[in-house]
């Protein structure tokens, strides 16, 4: 039972992933550019994140490697 516990827990598919097969060029253009959005959201994020974290760095003092 406890080696269960130990293996990490699958992620979860976050994009529902489409048929391809049934869209038209211009559909998958759409889709591409949504899917970019999307990717420009998260690494807005990310780097929203990061700067959060160099603020802290600088207030607080950089840890070192391996703590946290």
């Amino acid at each position: 039972m406890m080696e269960d516990e130990d293996r990490p827990r699958p992620q979860p598919d976050r994009l529902q992933k489409l048929r391809l097969d049934g869209l038209g060029v211009a559909e998958l253009d759409a889709y591409i550019a949504e899917l970019r959005a999307e990717i420009a959201r998260a690494e807005a994020e990310i780097g929203r994140k990061r700067g959060h974290r160099s603020a802290a760095d600088a207030v607080f003092g950089r840890r070192p490697a391996g703590e946290g």
